[in-house]
């Protein structure tokens, strides 16, 4: 995961590393970053909004998510995060890696309830709200977790692993949904687009072409233009613009870079096409917009 707003949250919850991979941060949509752009990764996500609302998308379904609610985002979904009209959202960020619940001899509790649920065998829902009847259920464990966070005892890794396992116990016992799996069509799109927008995560910052893209998922030039269109709604020249003009806005806010700078290291090779378009974007300069996100 490598992501610019992944690694540089306004973090102030951290606990995790190698051998314990469980990290929380606390993030503001549109205070700390404008939006989290499409993409995806092999870590578990919990988005538990804490206050105000705001657009989660996850495999390209949109949800309008309000506080207190929580968004589950498996290892591998598509998923975005981004302001809702004029609203802001404050949530926690929780994302972890299931395989520090796996074992590496096989056991019951993985084959028969981890592996089901991180594979899709078994569905349950995205977004859990205050009216869902297993809300509480389902939060306790996060907030068990923020609470021994705080002090961090003796063994609080083990604590929180104890909690995570709670939490797929309440996935499967209670929260198990009798959805129909995703046609083979649906899949093959998602898998398709993970591959591009993993290209542009790692990419953006150079020369990339339609070709270059295309030849990715073995599409000609003229079917993976309209293919990028039906499935997310732009072009791929817009969105590759947008994604990154929103790497430069993080980089204004977070760096003392100057704006050539900024603007070369996120692949544009003309300054005047890069203001007019971050204008256009943000409805203000580079510069100003630096002076009013300067953290």
């Amino acid at each position: 995961m490598n992501i610019l707003e992944y690694e540089n949250y306004h973090e102030t919850i951290s606990h995790g590393d190698i051998i314990f991979p469980y990290n929380t941060y606390l993030c503001s949509i549109p205070y700390d970053f404008s939006k989290v752009p499409l993409h995806w990764h092999e870590e578990m996500e919990v988005i538990y909004i804490k206050k105000g609302q705001g657009i989660v998308t996850v495999d390209f379904k949109s949800y309008n998510v309000k506080s207190p609610s929580v968004v589950l985002i498996l290892p591998g979904q598509l998923h975005s995060i981004e302001q809702l009209e004029d609203y802001s959202m404050e949530y926690e960020n929780i994302i972890f890696n299931p395989s520090m619940l796996i074992p590496k001899q096989a056991d019951c509790c993985s084959t028969d309830f981890i592996l089901p649920l991180l594979n899709r065998q078994i569905t349950v829902p995205t977004v859990f709200n205050k009216l869902y009847p297993y809300y509480n259920d389902v939060v306790s464990s996060l907030d068990c977790c923020d609470n021994i966070s705080m002090t961090r005892p003796q063994g609080y890794q083990l604590y929180i692993k104890s909690q995570l396992f709670n939490l797929f116990f309440v996935l499967n016992n209670r929260c198990k949904l009798d959805a129909k799996p995703k046609s083979n069509h649906t899949a093959l799109a998602l898998d398709k687009m993970k591959i591009i927008l993993k290209y542009i995560e790692n990419n953006y910052m150079n020369k990339i072409s339609i070709y270059d893209v295309a030849n990715l998922i073995d599409y000609s030039e003229s079917h993976f233009m309209k293919y990028f269109k039906n499935t997310m709604g732009t072009t791929f020249i817009e969105y590759l613009k947008d994604y990154r003009l929103t790497m430069a806005s993080r980089l204004l806010a977070s760096s003392d870079s100057s704006i050539l700078d900024i603007a070369n290291e996120v692949g544009f090779d003309n300054l005047s096409y890069f203001n007019r378009s971050f204008k256009k974007k943000y409805h203000t300069t580079p510069l100003r917009y630096r002076k009013e996100n300067n953290s």
